[in-house]
Order: C-alpha cells, then sequence, then structure tokens
C-alpha cells in the first residue's frame, strides 16, 4: 500500500469524525440562538398583552361611569 493511500485510510475518517462534531457544535449553538430570540419575543407580548389589558380596565371603567 502507498503513502498517499494509507493517510487517506487513516484521515477520512478522522475527518468525519471532527466534520460531524463542528455540524452539531453548529446546530447547538444555532438552536440555543433561536430559542432566546423566541423567548425575548415572547416576553414582548407578554408586555403588550399587559398594556392592552391596563387601556381595557381604563376603559371599562370610563363606560361605568358615564352609565
Amino acid at each position: 500500500m502507498t503513502e498517499h493511500i494509507y493517510l487517506l485510510t487513516i484521515g477520512l475518517p478522522l475527518a468525519t469524525v471532527l466534520l460531524v462534531y463542528a455540524m452539531r457544535s453548529v446546530s447547538l449553538v444555532l438552536q440555543a440562538r433561536a430559542k432566546a430570540q423566541g423567548e425575548g419575543a415572547g416576553q414582548a407580548l407578554t408586555e403588550s398583552l399587559d398594556e392592552i389589558k391596563a387601556r381595557l380596565a381604563s376603559i371599562e371603567a370610563i363606560l361605568k361611569a358615564v352609565e
């Protein structure tokens, strides 16, 4: 067996393992970022809903005072 074929048979499986590990790591990072952004959006939506509830309560109070 020649030297370059021997190095390929050792190097390609190692390169494959490293590539899979790198892809998994990148995937976990992207998932964490997406989750963090999703939680931020949920918090903004909750704040908006609280503001809407407060406005609705004040409108109801005004309407009850008019009756």
